[in-house]
């Protein structure tokens, strides 16, 4: 019996999509052929954020209640429009086209997980915070991101928050080029000390999870070379579909919800508003980083 497949074509090539109907987020009613269709319409927001990094996929050939795996190294056989970068043993993916991505989503990777550091330069243009809730539901996530942007404003400074697509907040703000990574963690654990000081019932520096209680965790440890996490606008694999999304500082005070952002709303979303962090201007984060303290 033949299996059941779509042709969606890619320009002069051509994707065959087996099982099109297979539930891929069975609660949200999104199909394999569903998913790859809002891969498409994503990719001109999603793929400013992979291309040029090193790619980690998360792998659901049954669904997201199926066997997971993470991929590291491009799988096999490789179409010619896919491109690579060897690091290390790793042949990692390049997410740099369309192609590239709808490939991917036709191999059930419904995670896109990216390098902190680029491939072709060491110096970072980004600087970032994990914001790791202890619970899975933590009613005061919006309020601690709040205070970590008031902080980063008295220091002068802007930034964008963002969605996991999972529990937490990630806030991400566009830098010159100059300090190392080693650099951006001294800043990092600047902030986080200091908000912990400032609120030591709210946030915790503290990384082993058994050790923090019901407190926020704020990890300024995770963005450094070699270390990923979800890129803008990556879909997660939860149960209501929710995709990683850059937020206003609006939208924190008003206490927005994670899982109110998805596969299902986010392209009306995109056309409404855009992408709020491509705009966001890069700031020079040198002075900041040079008047720290020597201790920190």
């Amino acid at each position: 019996m033949e299996k059941q497949r779509t042709i969606v074509r890619l320009g002069e090539h051509e994707l065959a999509i087996s099982h099109p109907d297979k539930p891929i987020w069975p609660e949200a009613g999104i199909t394999k052929l569903m998913y790859v269709q809002i891969l498409a319409e994503l990719s001109p927001y999603l793929l400013p954020y992979t291309m040029g990094r090193y790619l980690t996929t998360i792998r659901y050939p049954e669904g997201i209640h199926g066997v997971s795996f993470y991929q590291k190294n491009c799988p096999e056989p490789i179409p010619d429009y896919v491109r690579t970068a060897q690091d290390g043993k790793i042949r990692y993916v390049v997410l740099d086209s369309v192609q590239t991505l709808l490939w991917m989503g036709s191999l059930y990777s419904l995670e896109y997980h990216v390098s902190s550091d680029e491939i072709a330069n060491p110096l970072p243009n980004t600087w970032m915070l994990d914001i790791d809730p202890s619970l899975e539901v933590e009613p005061r996530l919006m309020e601690a991101t709040d205070l970590v942007g008031q902080l980063l404003n008295s220091l002068g400074l802007s930034a964008v928050p963002k969605t996991s697509g999972a529990t937490g907040v990630q806030v991400v703000m566009p830098i010159e080029r100059g300090p190392s990574f080693d650099e951006l963690r001294r800043f990092g654990k600047f902030v986080s000390e200091y908000l912990v000081a400032r609120h030591p019932g709210l946030f915790t520096v503290e990384r082993l999870k058994k050790d923090r209680g019901d407190l926020i965790y704020l990890d300024y440890l995770q963005h450094y070379a070699g270390k990923t996490l979800p890129a803008p606008y990556s879909p997660r694999a939860r149960s209501g579909a929710t995709v990683s999304t850059p937020l206003s500082w609006d939208e924190v005070r008003r206490n927005v919800i994670p899982a109110d952002f998805h596969l299902l709303n986010i392209r009306e979303r995109l056309r409404d508003r855009g992408d709020l962090l491509i705009s966001a201007p890069r700031q020079s984060l040198a002075p900041v980083i040079s008047s720290l303290p020597a201790t920190i």
